[in-house]
């Protein structure tokens, strides 16, 4: 258990993904300018000058290697490999070239095919949900578990808008489900998600605002987007319905609630509005606190105390025995609350002016 994650083999390696990036990333920079693999500002990009999008095709590569060197086993894990190096190809040619829409969606089914049909992540049950006993998904459990895999990819896809979000939101969710896996027991998932986490702390090194740098250094782009998306959704599969380390599947829809709340919520409002759910907007829970006056930076920090807080409300009351009624109950009426709240683009801004959060009169 605890042995496995002190390991000198295992620490080499997480030190070595954080390393890697770190090296890398300096090296490539001027290849992506070079190749215009670059983010540019315009109505609903703030930022200034021409920003490298190479922060996910530095990181998730560095993490495949370590995390094969590390053990883990490869016809467990190459349908994970297959399906980020799908992500990373189309994401990569999307942040280059703008590829249509439903093509991108396409791959990112193919991807979820990938890891639940090869990897065997599926979820057949969702626990004891309403207290009448386990929640069984039957035949659903296949649908369900692509249909989840693809949420999660946008979700995070989505929230990818502030200099440090996706990747410090991606951050926390691994961080608290490796937290509620070591609660239950520890597996080579466990291992992989560290070596995760540390290839995402090299990228945050770049992403981050820091008080020795004023803006982003290079952004994940789709293409790092889409695969933290689709490796969450593995770690939160995979450690819900691994023999032998039972996570609450509950808990970890408290872990991912703040971005799959908000992707619902968007979804809800654009439909209601008569578009296309995936058309882009300034309607996203970042935007909701930009527009009450914070910061960039404040924002993304009372995001990532959103993500954390719930993760560990999740975690903690799924883990103390006290029942799943209640935690399910308070996760459908935050999901429907957000979702009637963000319907107004107005009504976020107004309430966090109004309890102090916002730095608008």
């Amino acid at each position: 258990m605890l042995d496995e994650i002190f390991s000198t083999h295992l620490l080499f390696l997480i030190i070595a993904a954080f390393v890697m990036v770190l090296i890398l990333v300096p090296i490539l920079k001027p290849l992506a300018l070079k190749l215009g693999l670059v983010d540019h500002p315009d109505a609903r990009k703030q930022h200034v000058g021409q920003i490298p999008l190479i922060g996910g095709l530095v990181a998730f590569p560095c993490f495949m290697i370590c995390d094969f060197l590390s053990g883990a086993p490869l016809e467990k894990m190459w349908p994970l490999y297959a399906g980020i190096t799908v992500l990373l190809i189309t994401g990569a040619v999307d942040d280059r070239f703008h590829i249509r829409p439903y093509i991108k969606f396409g791959m990112q089914f193919l991807a979820a095919f990938l890891v639940v049909i090869f990897g065997g992540i599926q979820l057949h049950s969702l626990g004891d949900l309403f207290g009448y006993g386990e929640f069984e998904l039957g035949f659903m459990a296949l649908p369900f578990s692509i249909v989840s895999v693809v949420l999660l990819i946008n979700a995070i896809n989505l929230m990818d808008g502030l200099d440090g979000l996706a990747g410090g939101v991606g951050f926390i969710i691994i961080g608290w489900l490796v937290a509620a896996e070591l609660m239950s027991g520890f597996s080579v998932g466990g291992a992989s998600a560290l070596i995760m986490m540390a290839a995402l702390l090299g990228f945050l090194f770049y992403n981050k605002r820091a008080p020795w740098r004023k803006k982003a250094v290079i952004f994940m782009g789709d293409a790092g987007s889409m695969s933290l998306g689709l490796v969450i959704a593995w770690f939160s599969i995979s450690f819900a319905s691994a023999d032998g380390v039972h996570v609450e599947a509950m808990a970890v829809a408290w872990v991912l609630a703040i971005p799959l709340w908000d992707e619902c919520a968007q979804f809800y409002r654009r439909v209601c509005e008569g578009r296309h759910p995936f058309s882009p907007d300034r309607g996203h829970l970042h935007h909701h606190f930009i527009q009450a006056g914070l910061s960039d930076g404040r924002a993304v920090l009372l995001i990532y105390a959103l993500v954390f807080i719930a993760g560990g409300f999740g975690v903690l009351w799924a883990a103390s025995g006290l029942g799943l009624l209640a935690l399910t109950s308070i996760w459908i009426v935050g999901i429907l609350a957000h979702m009637a709240l963000s319907k107004n683009l107005e009504r976020y801004p107004k309430i966090l002016n109004k309890i102090g959060l916002g730095d608008k009169a």
